[in-house]
């Protein structure tokens, strides 16, 4: 068997290892994969038993002189420790040359948020007279009550709807299952969509395409009557923001990070609030209670009438 020959069936046992042992989902999986290869590419393919811990140090110097972000850097060693751990337990390699590789640590920064007005105002401005319009609304409320991923939102399904208990099954990272609630107001433009809007764009792509199966079980589909893409939500949400010339960089994220501050701020247990955004560790949600912190202070700042002549005096101490 040729090297190239060994190292497929080594990468295929390791993505089939992802996939169904580790649960991974499909865009992690692809990213490992392609991080794997283009470090066996560099290597040329060297037999996996040859490769050496300093070895390994020396790709991340190599890629250095790319400039990619310490996240994506983080990956790739995520992808070489967890591939060579891999190797290591089915005893394809009799050491792991990856144990003791350590990422750079992520930078620190609160994930941006938008207030109740920004939101309410981002809303007001979705033309609803249109079938498109009443989807997009019906999208946007489901964001902001709920706090779902846009890729999990993409995918619903008829089935995981439960509208009479005001619940939404979703599938998130690794195919993990949990429950959403949504809130009256969503549920209302969720309901007129499903009413009308959805068979009126069901109508017009049928008379684009004769032969289109019009029984798609996606809730949110496109105008050509197929299931509606991330990139399609992230984009609309663009072009209502610069409609309203907000002077914030808007993503789905974003309304993710909004309903987690606010339920953070009202009080909401931090428990509660990771079940609700299927965070796997309480560590990724209490990042949320730092923001709440900071935005308590600046509403200090701006509202307590003795704030601005003690922060002038704090500051004219310091300096």
């Amino acid at each position: 068997m040729s090297i190239n020959s060994s190292f497929d069936v080594y990468l295929k046992s390791f993505i089939g290892y992802l996939s169904v042992e580790k649960n991974f989902s499909k865009h992690t999986v692809k990213a490992y994969k392609s991080d794997i290869v283009s470090f066996f590419i560099w290597c040329n393919y060297i037999n996996p038993n040859k490769i050496t811990y300093n070895k390994l140090r020396e790709y991340l110097y190599f890629i250095q002189k790319f400039d990619y972000k310490k996240t994506t850097v983080s990956r790739k060693i995520a992808a070489l420790r967890t591939f060579f751990k891999y190797l290591h337990k089915t005893q394809y390699l009799n050491s792991n040359p990856a144990e003791n590789l350590t990422a750079p640590k992520k930078p620190k920064s609160l994930p941006k948020f938008l207030t109740d007005e920004e939101v309410l105002n981002i809303l007001d401005n979705v033309n609803i007279n249109t079938p498109a319009g009443l989807r997009n609304r019906a999208i946007l409320e489901l964001l902001w009550a709920t706090g779902m991923r846009v890729s999990e939102l993409s995918s619903l399904d008829f089935e995981n709807l439960n509208l009479e208990e005001n619940e939404i099954t979703v599938f998130g990272k690794g195919a993990k299952e949990r429950i959403v609630l949504i809130s009256e107001r969503a549920k209302k433009f969720l309901e007129q969509y499903l009413q009308t809007a959805r068979q009126l764009l069901l109508n017009s792509a049928k008379k684009d395409n004769p032969n289109l199966n019009t029984n798609i079980p996606a809730i949110f589909i496109n105008k050509t009557g197929f299931r509606l893409q991330n990139k399609s939500i992230n984009n609309m949400i663009i072009d209502i923001v610069n409609k309203i010339q907000l002077p914030k960089h808007v993503t789905p994220h974003v309304f993710r990070h909004s309903f987690a501050t606010r339920m953070i701020e009202n009080g909401a247990d931090l428990r509660v609030v990771q079940e609700l955004l299927g965070h796997a560790s309480i560590s990724n949600t209490q990042i949320y209670t730092h923001i709440s912190s900071q935005h308590l202070k600046q509403e200090y700042l701006k509202a307590h009438p003795h704030a601005l002549s003690e922060q002038i005096q704090t500051n004219s101490v310091t300096n």
